[in-house]
């Protein structure tokens, strides 16, 4: 049970310092649950006036996620006593606050990592790059070293090397992962990062995981538009990321979701077998990224 302590919105609005902590998170989240439960409305009628997935608000009122500026507002919109707590920056602190102990992510990537974080069945197909839970700190590296940001590499490697703790929860998901030969061949990092990587996906040490790959001599297929994440939670809830060049998106439409299933049953077809993959993968570290 969270414990709950009166809301003193004066507090809020001299816009004192403070050091935001798990406990605050679970305070503004204890905030947003009592003036919606005073008002008499249900998650799912609130979610669906603010135009979101019931989950989100799920988890802004439990203390999981902090809710984003415009959900804040949505907030403050609909329950005026709340103006104080978007007017004195408290939910961006906390935000920043979080996004800063756990690595820091692009706003649009934040709503996938939840649904990552509690699928039980993932799915990725990679047409570029190794997907981040699958990457060597070292490949992953590379990739970040190139990307413009005001946040040190260092907290954005943490960031991306903690999403692979998924792969430790006591219940694991299956995962699937369809990649283009082309990733095994492309120079992230040099030889010794490019071989580190691929002699891994050879040998993930995770029995649920399948990796697949589709040749080199298959040339077009289904996947070519870009890369795709699908994440199924085991209650019959599917999202997915829809990855692009400046922001991605998650999506739970299912419109989107059925043409993206289609897709990727595509793409299975044209991948070859567990086997045959992990063979391609030994035979383009041992002749394209050799021992120097």
């Amino acid at each position: 049970m969270l414990s709950y302590y009166p809301f003193d919105a004066n507090i809020y609005a001299k816009g004192e310092d403070m050091t935001l902590t798990d406990s605050e998170g679970a305070f503004l989240g204890a905030e947003l649950r009592r003036v919606r439960m005073a008002a008499g409305i249900s998650q799912e009628a609130l979610a669906e006036r603010f135009g979101y997935d019931r989950t989100v608000i799920t988890k802004a009122e439990s203390g999981h996620r902090p809710p984003s500026l415009d959900l804040a507002r949505a907030y403050a919109k609909e329950f005026p006593r709340l103006n104080a707590l978007v007017e004195s920056g408290l939910i961006e602190r906390w935000a920043e606050h979080v996004r800063r102990r756990g690595g820091t992510f692009p706003e649009f990537f934040v709503d996938w990592l939840d649904y990552e974080k509690n699928a039980t069945a993932l799915f990725y197909w990679a047409p570029i790059l190794v997907p981040g839970v699958l990457q060597t700190e070292s490949y992953a590296r590379a990739i970040l070293a190139t990307t413009p940001s005001e946040e040190p590499l260092e907290v954005r490697l943490a960031g991306r090397m903690a999403r692979q703790q998924v792969l430790s929860r006591p219940k694991p998901p299956v995962m699937s992962v369809i990649m283009a030969e082309a990733v095994l061949r492309r120079s992230v990092g040099g030889p010794d990062v490019m071989r580190e990587q691929l002699l891994y996906l050879a040998e993930v040490p995770h029995p649920k995981v399948l990796i697949q790959v589709i040749p080199a001599e298959v040339g077009s297929h289904a996947g070519l538009e870009g890369a795709v994440s699908i994440a199924d939670d085991g209650e019959g809830s599917t999202v997915v990321y829809l990855e692009s060049l400046t922001a991605g998106q998650t999506t739970a439409d299912r419109g989107i979701v059925g043409k993206v299933r289609e897709i990727t049953d595509l793409l299975r077809c044209e991948a070859l077998s567990r086997a045959a993959s992990r063979e391609l993968i030994l035979k383009v570290a041992e002749e394209r990224w050799p021992t120097a």
